[in-house]
């Protein structure tokens, strides 16, 4: 019942023939399970003529259906109201926190509340009265009460459930984050990596639904990747702990604080900041290099465009090994590929063959909102059906 739900829940609105296809169940017994959670309230039947139909797993074309003429087609889809989920994203010195519906949409209003410490007492106590806020916007509509919350934050997290390393928390020993927060709000709480997290929401409700192999690189503070098959993140012991940020992307490029010349360091804010400094002759900030980039100044949009044929050839590196079938560019300074838009597509070009298919790429605005939203995407997936 939970795999249908879920396969709904990507894939719907979807025909009860597609679905059985899809997931290799006799229509008698999909039928059952169907009718099942539909008397639960979690799916509804449209009139299949009435809504576009969603999209399929990449590979995966339908039978014709043996439906026999005459017969009303219907849709199913996952009802929006079924349940309501709590997102947070906790940064590095406030969160931002979320409600999501069944379809993945924001139904509250935007909550943030700084640490008054980065202290694990102090972060739970916040968040837990986000989660509050959160109930309370909730309260006055018709949307059922959240069924669990889900906490996404920069680093390393063991079984959903233990922190073991948060850099912008500056964290670096075990935290049970959920059971503190489970005390705290009264509520089950599943916690992640903010990067996976983002990544299932764009492989659930975003642009990664149905594709076989999707990744994710976000650039900002940090250089972030995840790559998701069928949807699912794949998982490696040691992959929240920025291993892409060393990955060579131009030999004549700047020294990294770990001494490698070149590295995909060199799309962080902070370096991006030192080499503008450089190249202006006096101390500035990344809001300053944006500023003059957004509008057009000479050095700026030189080293926009340097910055953005780097990030092509990381994106070329990323489709050569992993062949994800797109990209999604995001994070704090996922606005620059825009603004250089042809020099990304340059550097992919430089370092892929030329007969190779071109890589599909898109680019994300960026919004905290997005990544607590991105945190309830993972417990839908987990309490759904």
């Amino acid at each position: 019942m939970h795999r249908v739900a879920r396969a709904i829940a990507k894939y719907g609105p979807i025909a009860r023939t597609t679905l059985a296809q899809m997931l290799g169940l006799s229509q008698g017994a999909l039928s059952r399970i169907t009718s099942d959670l539909i008397h639960a309230g979690v799916i509804e039947e449209l009139p299949g003529d009435a809504v576009a139909r969603g999209p399929l797993p990449q590979g995966f074309t339908p039978r014709e259906s043996t439906e026999r003429r005459g017969r009303p087609k219907t849709a199913l889809r996952l009802r929006a109201d079924a349940r309501t989920f709590i997102g947070v994203k906790a940064q590095g010195t406030s969160a931002i926190a979320a409600v999501v519906n069944a379809h993945g949409e924001v139904v509250s209003s935007r909550h943030e509340r700084a640490f008054p410490d980065r202290s694990p007492e102090q972060v739970t106590a916040a968040i837990a009265t986000l989660v509050r806020e959160c109930r309370d916007d909730v309260a006055g509509t018709p949307l059922p009460p959240p069924t669990a919350v889900g906490v996404a934050i920069g680093g390393h997290v063991r079984g959903e459930r233990d922190v073991t390393f948060a850099p912008f928390l500056r964290w670096d020993h075990d935290v049970p984050l959920a059971a503190m927060l489970e005390r705290a709000t009264g509520l089950p709480c599943n916690v992640y990596n903010d990067i996976d997290s983002l990544l299932v929401d764009a492989s659930w409700f975003g642009p990664g639904v149905g594709l076989e192999a999707f990744a994710v690189l976000t650039i900002g503070v940090g250089v972030g990747y995840s790559l998701a098959m069928h949807g699912e993140p794949v998982t490696y012991p040691d992959k929240s702990y920025g291993l892409l940020g060393h990955v060579l992307v131009d030999p004549d490029g700047p020294r990294c604080t770990a001494g490698h010349v070149g590295c995909a360091q060199c799309l962080t804010d902070d370096s991006i900041t030192e080499q503008y400094a450089r190249m202006i002759g006096h101390a500035c900030t990344f809001d300053d290099f944006a500023r003059d980039a957004k509008a057009g100044l000479p050095l700026a949009s030189r080293l926009a465009d340097r910055t953005c044929f780097r990030l092509g050839s990381l994106i070329a590196t990323i489709a050569n090994i992993a062949m994800p079938s797109k990209v999604m560019i995001a994070g704090e300074s996922a606005f620059l590929a825009n603004i250089g838009i042809d020099a990304v597509r340059d550097g992919i070009r430089r370092y892929r063959h030329s007969q190779a298919a071109p890589v599909e790429f898109t680019v994300v605005e960026h919004d905290w909102q997005l990544w607590a939203k991105a945190a309830a995407s993972r417990v839908i997936a987990r309490y759904i059906g």
